[in-house]
């Protein structure tokens, strides 16, 4: 049961990225980052009083970082996914669990733990792999003078390891779920409300304006599946079941866009989910399990 809750999660995902694609032609990043924590304010407040959680939090500057950290990462993406065939953005996204890899190595050197460092010699493996795959997949957004979107889809993926780590610390402190993505909502939407009065609103036009919505409910039904598919527990099969949204993505991107992706672009796809899966098997047997719960809360 476990496992369908993933995969809910990931076509949840997918599909809200979809509507970012066909919003995206009509609204500006910020716009769509805005009514996605707008919707995200409404339904975590109610989960938040349903729960009887305090709005209350003794670590306000904890939440700003892991905001900050988040809505960067959150813009990122939405651009990747407007102006990147939706199979390309999703995994620069998802390459989090590898950028996390990555980070644990290079604390590993900074610290000058060689025998740690040789311990990890597969995890190293695991991050030259997925970096390799980057470097397939960045190839055909040259090709396609995409490069500019392909590193700020890569970006993404950085902001997103590092959100996920300050959500396991929000954790480790005892702060709810819920209101954990209640506060990353509310900076979701004063971000995008601040960049809104720079660079001004766009037209409201129906039935384009139809798409704003979904975006925010898939987002929220997205967090709500993934939650209660780590919750219920087999945490690293789901964990790499969350790579089905690629698989998604791919598909919407091939019979709803007509996204033609080189083979190259594909193999570089099947090497960060391999990598990805690899990443996470190894970090799950020294890392506290909270860490890919962490990733139920950041989309």
């Amino acid at each position: 049961m476990q496992a369908s809750w993933m995969i809910l999660a990931s076509l949840f995902f997918a599909t809200m990225s979809v509507c970012i694609k066909y919003a995206s032609e009509y609204f500006h990043t910020f716009e769509l980052v805005f009514y996605r924590g707008v919707v995200g304010v409404v339904l975590m407040a109610a989960i938040c009083r349903s729960q009887r959680v305090a709005l209350r939090t003794p670590i306000p500057l904890m939440h700003v970082w892991r905001s900050a950290i988040g809505v960067s990462s959150l813009t990122a993406w939405f651009y990747a996914i407007a102006h990147l065939p939706l199979a390309t953005s999703m995994t620069l996204n998802y390459m989090s669990g590898i950028w996390v890899a990555a980070f644990l190595v290079g604390g590993t050197l900074l610290m000058g733990r060689v025998q740690d460092m040789v311990r990890q010699g597969p995890v190293v493996l695991t991050v030259i792999a997925g970096f390799s795959g980057v470097v397939m997949i960045l190839r055909p957004t040259i090709e396609q003078n995409q490069l500019f979107a392909g590193v700020i889809g890569l970006l993404s993926g950085v902001g997103a390891a590092m959100a996920y780590m300050q959500v396991a610390a929000l954790g480790r402190m005892g702060e709810p779920e819920a209101r954990t993505v209640l506060y990353f909502s509310v900076g979701t939407t004063l971000v995008g409300a601040v960049a809104m009065l720079f660079v001004g609103p766009s037209s409201w036009v129906w039935p384009h304006a139809g798409w704003l919505l979904p975006i925010g409910l898939l987002a929220a039904l997205g967090q709500l599946c993934m939650t209660k598919a780590y919750s219920s527990g087999a945490t690293l099969v789901v964990a790499n079941l969350q790579y089905s949204g690629i698989v998604f993505a791919a598909l919407y991107g091939l019979f709803l866009f007509g996204d033609q992706i080189p083979w190259i672009g594909w193999v570089g796809m099947a090497l960060i989910i391999a990598s990805g899966i690899a990443a996470t098997a190894l970090r799950n047997r020294s890392l506290p399990r909270t860490l890919p719960i962490a990733q139920a809360e950041d989309h």
